[in-house]
């Protein structure tokens, strides 16, 4: 079958890590089945396990791909929940948990396995294309948000970055769950699309607030963690999920942190209930993943390029 997939790493270039071709059938254990891949969408953890992040040369080739959407082998649309072995459900019970693509072969391919116990429903009012955005980037936001951020209608939370999957879930899911969200970018075109995608206002990376907010979304990291801190009220909450400016800012700002009893906290994809509830939460209230583009899977460098470009809006979402 056709597939995107790494054989090996390149850290400094890792596009030059990226495979098209075809790759052996997927073969289903006990309690694993093979779903008939609709869509599937790229996330930055793709571009990490080209670099060699998170994987071992063991694992080589790896088919590339966390999230999709498809047919089970009864015929029903499903969603793929991306953790394995988070419950020992399909895999030995002390098995740690790993995304697809980190031990198991992932979603770039015309069909993957995975346990039953990973297989949701896919809502009716959702597109494959649609399902397919939500359970990496789109969990991530909604834990951040509504798990770990404990934010409530009304609350205000910035969001860093505007552009980026996470950070485009977070705007949407923010504004439809009533939420005040300011957002950053240094790009105009991506500030005013966010607030067409519901921000209440759009600034320039670093700019002040017009008043401090309950939490923040940080996934860019060093370039943003200054202004992240000090722009949360006293006793906020800023939650980081990523650091793709790099890991160590040049100031921690552990006064500030001590001083206004602010909350740090890590926070990594989402639980297979999270996923049930976003989906739930899509299909009630009409709030849609914001998709930069669909490409066939024969285009995934092009994909790739994009996203390692910086120059998406929302998901890249390719059909095998």
């Amino acid at each position: 079958m056709f597939a995107a997939y790494v054989a090996r790493f390149d850290r400094e270039q890792p596009l030059n890590a990226l495979e098209l071709g075809n790759r052996p059938e997927p073969e289903a254990p006990q309690d694993w089945t093979v779903v008939e891949v609709r869509a599937a969408s790229l996330n930055h953890h793709d571009l990490w396990t080209l670099r060699g992040v998170g994987i071992g040369a063991e694992a080589l080739p790896m088919t590339l791909g966390c999230d999709a959407a498809g047919i089970d082998a009864d015929g029903n649309e499903v969603v793929l929940h991306s953790v394995i072995g988070a419950t020992g459900h399909g895999v030995g019970p002390n098995e740690r948990r790993t995304l697809l693509t980190e031990k198991y072969q992932g979603t770039f391919a015309q069909r993957v396995a995975v346990p039953k116990w990973n297989v949701l429903p896919k809502p009716k009012e959702l597109s494959f294309e649609e399902a397919a955005c939500l359970p990496t980037a789109w969990l991530t936001a909604y834990r951040m948000l509504f798990t770990n951020a404990g934010v409530r209608p009304g609350d205000s939370v910035l969001v860093q970055g505007a552009g980026g999957g996470v950070a485009t879930a977070a705007i949407a899911l923010g504004a439809a769950a009533g939420l005040r969200v300011f957002v950053t970018s240094r790009d105009e075109a991506k500030r005013k699309r966010a607030v067409e995608l519901g921000a209440t206002a759009a600034f320039e990376s670093g700019a002040r607030l017009p008043h401090r907010v309950d939490a923040v979304i940080e996934t860019v990291g060093a370039a943003t963690w200054s202004h992240s801190v000090k722009s949360l009220r006293p006793g906020g909450t800023l939650v980081i999920s990523g650091a793709t400016s790099g890991q160590a800012p040049a100031s921690a700002e552990l006064n500030r942190i001590f001083f206004l009893e602010l909350k740090v906290v890590g926070s990594t994809m989402g639980s297979k209930e999270e996923l049930a509830s976003l989906l739930a939460f899509s299909a009630a209230t009409g709030v849609r993943p914001v998709i930069d583009s669909v490409l066939p899977l024969e285009r995934a460098r092009e994909g790739f390029t994009r996203m390692a470009g910086g120059d998406v809006f929302g998901k890249i979402v390719f059909n095998p």
